[in-house]
């Protein structure tokens, strides 16, 4: 995979206070080499591990579905994961910068990925604020989802029986308690969207909470952040073992796994089980977002990221996969014990964390505790991908103006009003119509169609216009040693034709979103919604025509000017295989760069 080559590295090796220049990083670095991988796989493995990942398994054909999804992982993922890291450990720059230094005329795709990173902040925060309500009720003698005797229940409330347990949540003859609790008490969900409706201020105060927890995750940047994520990327595992030891000796525990593992080959012919892969591999690594580029800036320069990568990478999907078992095999319990068929309780996203697992929990031995440590788990999965988000942002504003922020408590004020102001927009999603516009967003706004075209962007700008065979070997310099040439021929021709080929086809299968297979979006909110969406890719165009107005010169020479890297990267290392036919010139620009000829 790799070949060792021996190389004159004399003042390259750079140590943790200084830049690949050799001159004082007044930046910062990682604290160790294990700060960096936590925080790493904190921002990656988030509760879409848990609940997402699971699902589409069984729902495309169990184990069957590991084979699109390895495919997409080889192809993608793992190209496009090691990219981001290197360009942020090459440049030493967060997500916005980066581009400035590499290809400036690209320098739109950094604003567009950290303003969708603006908006889901703001946005999936609110899960953590669910989470943390079912945490508080969790520290109670009688789990409140369990019966039917609070003052949110209607008359059409059941409670758990065999009887009571056909169509999934929803009976012939009435509502199971833990879908009143979450509908009634926690949400006061309205109709739709068209129904804003007002403020619920338990949630709000539980909002208010998780901010004030990013904030102080967030305040002394990777020092704090580093040192958070011993707790916050690490406790979700201790947690998520104690979950799988239990499921797996539950009775009907064996059941559920053979759903989620089962292969079904016929199901390799439906493209969507393909859709649904790659868009998995694309929604959690984090992909085009700028969080991997700017932690990998603190990264000192001769950091193996290559190897850093494909071990990121294994413990991400590794722990997808394992979560899984923990997930099915609880499921497979309660499909025992109430007699129902597993596709009645299968579910992804909100619906298995705040309706089918405490579904689950109240059948257990000790609710209470198991409740608080799933509740928990979720909490701190998607802690550690809020503040690393929210660090990202931070990141790319000091490299921006770092003369202003760097004075005083600039920096610290700052992050304070950032976190105040989303925690003020974020209201909205504690409203009656919240959940209405979060899946609006998510639909449109925070993955998907965007992330793809961003993923598309980044790849063309690094691998066609800098140049892949130079951006290799400025890798090679980095590390020491080649890595697999396969990533170069990803960046140029497999990765772009299968980021192209989801995108037409997401486009061509687009339907109308949906809430619960029941409630249809009006026009309106998808307008909205694509407004939206259309905001943040905008930013890619309007930045090319702004810098070509802002120039001086014939046109041409101002795009050429625009393609170039700036002079201070150490280009001038830039590692030469025994077998490269193409020319560099003395500042190290390749000739096969078409756009430098």
């Amino acid at each position: 995979m790799t070949t060792k080559i021996k190389e004159d590295r004399q003042g390259t090796d750079v140590s943790p206070d200084r830049d690949q220049h050799g001159k004082m990083n007044i930046r910062g670095n990682w604290g160790s080499k294990t700060e960096y991988i936590l925080t790493v796989m904190g921002a990656i493995i988030g509760p879409g591990n848990v609940w997402r990942f699971p699902y589409l398994c069984y729902k495309n054909g169990g184990g069957v579905f590991f084979i699109p999804y390895l495919l997409f992982l080889l192809t993608c993922g793992i190209p496009l994961f090691f990219m981001e890291t290197a360009l942020g450990q090459y440049t030493s720059q967060g997500g916005i910068t980066c581009w400035r230094k590499i290809c400036p005329l690209f320098q739109g795709v950094g604003y567009a990925s950290h303003l969708i990173i603006g908006f889901s902040a703001t946005s999936y925060i609110v899960i953590l604020a669910w989470a943390l309500f079912y945490l508080f009720s969790s520290f109670s003698a009688e789990l409140p989802w369990t019966n039917c005797d609070n003052s949110w229940n209607t008359e059409s409330c059941i409670r758990y029986t065999k009887d009571a347990s056909s169509n999934n949540t929803r009976g012939g003859n009435g509502t199971l308690p833990v879908v009143e609790f979450w509908e009634n008490r926690v949400l006061h969900i309205s109709k739709g969207i068209e129904e804003i409706g007002s403020v619920n201020y338990e949630l709000a105060l539980c909002l208010l909470l998780v901010w004030v927890i990013v904030y102080f995750c967030v305040w002394k940047g990777i020092k704090s952040t580093g040192k958070a994520a011993y707790f916050t990327a690490t406790f979700p595992y201790v947690t998520l073992l104690a979950l799988l030891i239990r499921g797996i000796t539950l009775p009907g525990a064996m059941h559920g796994i053979s759903y989620y593992l089962y292969p079904n080959i016929s199901r390799l012919s439906d493209q969507q089980v393909w859709m649904d892969a790659g868009t998995q591999i694309f929604f959690s690594y984090a992909i085009s977002l700028g969080f991997l580029t700017s932690l990998g800036s603190y990264n000192n320069y001769n950091n193996d990221c290559y190897k850093d990568s494909f071990l990121l990478c294994l413990l991400n999907s590794g722990t997808s996969f394992i979560s899984g078992f923990a997930i099915f095999s609880i499921l497979g319990f309660m499909t025992h014990e109430q007699g129902v068929d597993i596709s009645e309780v299968a579910d992804s996203g909100p619906g298995l964390a705040f309706i089918v697992y405490p579904r689950v929990v109240a059948m257990m031995p000790v609710p209470q505790v198991w409740s608080a440590c799933f509740f928990l788990m979720i909490i701190l999965l998607g802690l550690d991908s809020q503040f690393v988000g929210l660090d990202c942002l931070m990141t790319s504003l000091v490299d921006i103006f770092p003369t202003q922020l760097r004075k005083g408590f600039r920096r610290e004020l700052l992050l304070l009003a950032i976190c105040t102001g989303a925690f003020l927009i974020g209201l909205i999603f504690v409203t009656e119509g919240g959940l209405y516009i979060l899946q609006l967003m998510d639909h449109h706004v925070c993955s998907g169609i965007t992330l793809l075209i961003l993923s598309l962007c980044q790849s063309i700008s690094i691998a066609w216009i800098y140049g892949a065979e130079r951006f290799y070997g400025n890798i090679t310099h980095m590390i020491g040693y080649r890595p697999a040439p396969v990533m170069k021929y990803c960046w140029l021709f497999i990765t772009p034709t299968v980021c192209m080929g989801t995108l037409i086809f997401s486009t061509v299968r687009y339907s109308p979103l949906k809430f619960s297979l029941t409630y249809v979006y009006p026009v309106w909110a998808n307008v909205i919604g694509w407004f939206l969406a259309t905001i943040s890719l905008s930013l890619i165009p309007l930045w090319i025509i702004y810098k070509l107005y802002m120039g001086k010169g014939p046109l041409k020479d101002q795009f050429l000017q625009l393609c170039h890297p700036v002079e201070d990267l150490p280009l001038h290392h830039t590692y030469k295989p025994a077998n490269f036919h193409q020319t560099v010139t003395s500042n190290g620009v390749s000739d096969m760069n078409f756009l430098m000829k």
